[in-house]
């Protein structure tokens, strides 16, 4: 009888304890984590279609939650996309219409988020949050763009825009040649990479790096909520691997395509380490993990694709601004979901707030997913409109306008031509004369760019346009 009733305490103080976890986990606001790649495109990953290359972490990620089929970000280039991710807003409320060029060019035309845009780990801050970045910044290297000056409480990475996976020191390191980088393996970093603000030196594998400081951060804040921005530079040019991911892919005969297949597959690893990490701190259930890019693929060099689409990074056709795009929330959102109206990337800060219970300090432009991907019926946005420069685009339902210019105008239905072929501008000019007056409208509300563009040219469709970056 006593061997019987002490087997009871014992099990109903388990189950006791066991409760009381998960209820701390469910009272205690929930982890955020996003994970940013960077100029992956459309088709370079298993669950969008990749052939080749296949990223299980990244698919699992997107199986055991939704996956996004029509997932924007706001901007064709870098920094500018990355502005609208962390504050929830479009970047042209700011005058960050364009990307910055070399460092001497930031210094010359002032480029910057201006302090007067409040990003996602300032929002969190007040209500005990820890946050940190590992990766590319890109935000401003001059005194008061500094992340650590920006809310976030770690830093490591570099502040431009590019930098070397890998220096002549790295063990078994290969590179490919684009567009005239050189053959030779870099003798070290072309930006320097600093933990906090200090440089370090540091051989290894950049992706990996970013990885286990990821993985690190997790491990030392499991019992706080945090907020983890991981924005690997990977699968940005130069193109470098190691032999470890390049011994992966012995039957891809073009180089430059298996040197991109060697990075995706480290990123996709790097994915699986933070993953693998949540789950084993028993996080798993308490965590919010999205994975994007921050545009589409640059099919100029010859090493990525983006599937289906047309365009490419630079471009508001689709394959500049449609991304790989998943979000995970075991419990919160349904597994396995496909979900197939148009999001975009300033959704995630209002989604994060809205998980976190806490008040928006501004207003977005932006939604808080969770409703849609619960059941809420209709899309969770009118209209998504793009601008940089001479380039434009909107989107509304099935319709899509782009134009350049003056001159240059082309409507597309997207509903039975993604890959934006059939130009049907002269069959529905009342469709143009809508779209186009929702999108001046909207760009008329927009502060004009803070500093001057670059210019690259690309060709859509045999039509070779100067497009602004």
């Amino acid at each position: 009888m006593i061997r019987r009733m002490m087997s009871r305490r014992v099990v109903l103080a388990s189950l006791a304890g066991a409760w009381r976890q998960a209820v701390g986990q469910e009272a205690r606001k929930p982890n955020l984590v996003v994970i940013l790649a960077d100029d992956m495109g459309y088709g370079d990953i298993g669950c969008y279609g990749s052939p080749d290359v296949p990223t299980p972490n990244i698919d699992a990620l997107a199986k055991a939650g939704a996956r996004f089929t029509d997932g924007y970000v706001s901007c064709a280039v870098c920094s500018p996309s990355r502005v609208a991710l962390l504050t929830g807003r479009y970047q042209q409320r700011f005058g960050h219409e364009f990307n910055s060029g070399d460092a001497a060019r930031e210094a010359l035309v002032g480029f910057g988020l201006p302090a007067s845009a409040t990003i996602l780990p300032q929002m969190l801050k007040p209500h005990g949050y820890r946050s940190a970045i590992f990766g590319k910044w890109h935000l401003g290297v001059r005194k008061g763009f500094h992340p650590l000056e920006r809310g976030f409480d770690e830093f490591v990475g570099f502040l431009e825009g590019g930098n070397d996976f890998l220096t002549e020191k790295t063990p078994k390191g290969r590179i490919a040649k684009v567009r005239g980088e050189g053959e030779a393996m870099p003798k070290k970093r072309r930006a320097v990479l600093l933990r906090g603000t200090e440089p370090v030196e540091d051989e290894g594998y950049l992706t990996e790096l970013f990885a286990a400081e990821a993985v690190r951060f997790i491990s030392e804040n499991r019992n706080r909520p945090f907020f983890l921005y991981v924005p690997f530079n990977a699968i940005h040019t130069p193109l470098q691997a190691t032999a470890k991911y390049l011994d992966r892919f012995p039957n891809i005969r073009n180089e430059k395509h298996r040197m991109l297949a060697a990075m995706t597959s480290a990123l996709d690893d790097a994915v699986g380490a933070i993953l693998t990490k949540l789950r084993e701190a028993g996080l798993e259930r308490s965590t919010l993990v999205v994975f994007l890019s921050d545009n589409g693929c640059p099919v100029m060099t010859g090493a990525g694709t983006n599937g289906p689409l047309n365009g490419e990074k630079v471009t508001y056709y689709e394959g500049g601004i449609r991304v790989p795009f998943a979000m995970r929330w075991p419990g919160r959102i349904p597994a396995g979901e496909v979900y197939r109206q148009p999001v975009v990337s300033r959704d995630i800060v209002p989604t994060f707030l809205a998980a976190a219970g806490i008040r928006p300090p501004v207003e977005f432009d932006g939604v808080d997913l969770l409703p849609y991907l619960n059941g809420r019926a209709g899309p969770p946005h009118d209209a998504l409109y793009w601008r940089a420069g001479n380039g434009r685009a909107i989107r509304k339902g099935k319709w899509k306008l782009v134009e350049f210019g003056d001159t240059y105008s082309r409507l597309y239905d997207l509903s039975a031509d993604v890959g934006e072929k059939a130009d049907l501008s002269a069959k529905h000019p009342d469709v143009v004369s809508e779209l186009r007056g929702m999108w001046k409208a909207w760009s008329d509300r927009m502060a004009k760019p803070a500093w001057p563009p670059r210019f690259r040219e690309v060709t859509v469709n045999g039509e070779t346009l100067n497009w602004e970056l």
